[in-house]
């Protein structure tokens, strides 16, 4: 596969894969009871309403490196508005919405991928035609999707869940953990920064690495079938 073909690739599913993951934050929200994301035209599978102007230059400039990062305009949600749940839990929710997305998004890559060549490992898919290579770009981009927002700092969607998770506990450990996280949310941005430093500078210690060989590797291959 050359160069302008994996960039090609990259960008595509990385366009797609973060349009439908901030979709999914939209759809989840106004299910929920919010006006917000629908009044601002959210509500569309439309990639133009959910690319942000730098996290698309990522996207470009990654993708001509050859392994893609990127995000999306942020959905904007207003809690108060949520019925039938409390604001955390429905934050909770409407964050969980967006990896779940890409899990799924991956998933139906697998399965496509299942019924073209059956089981192959991924060496095989890269070394297959172009609708394979798109297949595994888009399973291997979707997980990295996943984990990476599954990650529990600011501004990434673990955040929320964490949070979520932990008042629904309601137990007092629970509780004050919850409220020292959120005390904590305006280093978030500086704190998900330096783990990336680490990655970079030092990744035989870096967490990142590890949930992307750990269980993103099984993940991978568990969807490709290697």
């Amino acid at each position: 596969m050359t160069l302008l073909i994996s960039f090609v690739l990259t960008m595509v599913v990385l366009v797609i894969s973060i349009a439908i993951h901030e979709f999914s934050h939209a759809i989840t929200a106004d299910r929920l009871g919010d006006p917000t994301p629908r009044m601002q035209g959210r509500i569309t599978l439309n990639p133009i309403r959910h690319l942000d102007p730098t996290g698309t230059l990522m996207i470009v400039l990654s993708s001509m490196a050859g392994f893609g990062i990127g995000w999306g305009k942020p959905v904007q949600v207003q809690p108060r508005f949520f019925r039938n749940v409390t604001p955390r839990a429905g934050m909770g929710i409407v964050a969980a919405a967006g990896p779940v997305s890409n899990i799924i998004l991956a998933l139906l890559g697998a399965i496509v991928v299942r019924a073209l060549v059956g089981s192959l490992a991924l060496p095989g898919l890269f070394a297959g035609n172009l609708s394979l290579a798109f297949l595994s770009q888009w399973i291997i981009i979707n997980i990295v999707l996943a984990l990476f927002n599954l990650i529990p700092v600011f501004p990434l969607d673990g955040y929320s869940i964490f949070v979520a998770l932990l008042e629904s506990f309601r137990q007092d450990w629970s509780l004050r953990l919850a409220r020292l996280w959120q005390q904590q949310v305006q280093y978030g941005p500086l704190f998900l920064f330096l783990l990336l430093i680490l990655d970079w500078q030092m990744p035989a210690i870096s967490p990142i690495r590890w949930l992307f060989q750990g269980p993103g590797q099984w993940l991978i291959g568990v969807f490709l079938g290697g």
